[in-house]
């Protein structure tokens, strides 16, 4: 969860973080292997939703999104969740598509590409985004039922990696130079523990090394040497063969990482919306 305010200055709108919370529900260790989420995820999530609940009442939050991803759209008691949140604490979940995903993810990605042929990678725990893009518009996206904790948990769909290859190559333009663009935390935490080619860039032969790298250490040995959170430490390496294998096979050698993604996209949404009801 992240509230942010809105600042305007000389005629530039900026969106200024005050609050940001992160937990590791992990909604779909049950759903990927269970096909739904189990009473005590409910439990966890409703006490998760009621703290965040209470953080917007203090804030005096004006308006508010709340989206769910691939692992409650695939729950079979997923929209059954959703209401009895939403009964208890006032705030209405909406379980969103992939392409929905992906559009929300876009919008502030879209901000940080120059001209020239991108392919944006971004990797959830149930799903990845792929998206193209030639001057800075989206030629074609698809979503892929591949993610970090899928992988995890050996639930990903038969043959998913040879048609995320075709998919790839039947797309990218070869004839031109391609670069790549992740978005997702693991990404984000590969490229800050890599060496950087720019503030926001960084090599695939560096990616690579530093998934190898973590790769070698335990999960004991990732938390405690490598300081990195346990709901991390256990998915980074299998994130990080999905991001190498689509620059791979796109092509790329050079990966961006503007540490935006699916709340940034959220928060952009809301400040539009609520600017055109105030223009009204």
């Amino acid at each position: 969860m992240q509230i942010s305010s809105v600042l305007q200055d000389e005629g530039v709108t900026r969106l200024k973080k005050v609050e940001y919370v992160r937990f590791p529900l992990r909604l779909g260790h049950d759903v990927f292997t269970q096909g739904r989420i189990s009473a005590m995820s409910e439990d966890r999530m409703m006490k998760l939703m009621l703290a965040y609940q209470l953080l917007m009442e203090l804030h005096e939050v004006e308006d508010y999104m709340a989206c769910s991803t691939s692992a409650m759209r695939e729950a079979d008691n997923g929209h059954e969740v959703r209401e009895h949140i939403e009964q208890r604490t006032g705030i209405h979940i909406q379980i969103i598509d992939g392409q929905r995903e992906a559009e929300l993810v876009n919008n502030v990605v879209v901000k940080s590409l120059s001209d020239g042929q991108y392919i944006h990678i971004d990797v959830g725990g149930g799903s990845t985004e792929l998206n193209l893009y030639k001057d800075r518009k989206k030629i074609i996206a698809k979503s892929f039922k591949l993610g970090s904790v899928r992988l995890l948990e050996g639930k990903e769909s038969k043959n998913i990696w040879p048609k995320v290859k075709e998919w790839i190559t039947d797309n990218v333009d070869y004839s031109e130079p391609i670069q790549a663009v992740g978005t997702g935390g693991n990404i984000n935490k590969l490229f800050d523990l890599s060496s950087k080619l720019s503030e926001s860039s960084t090599s695939l032969e560096e990616i690579e090394r530093m998934r190898d790298y973590i790769a070698q250490f335990s999960l004991e040995e990732r938390i405690n040497k490598l300081q990195l959170n346990p709901d991390r430490a256990d998915v980074i390496v299998p994130a990080g063969d999905i991001y190498t294998s689509a620059m791979k096979w796109a092509g790329a050698s050079i990966i961006h990482v503007p540490d935006v993604g699916l709340k940034d996209g959220m928060l952009q949404l809301l400040y539009e919306k609520n600017l055109r009801r105030k223009k009204a």
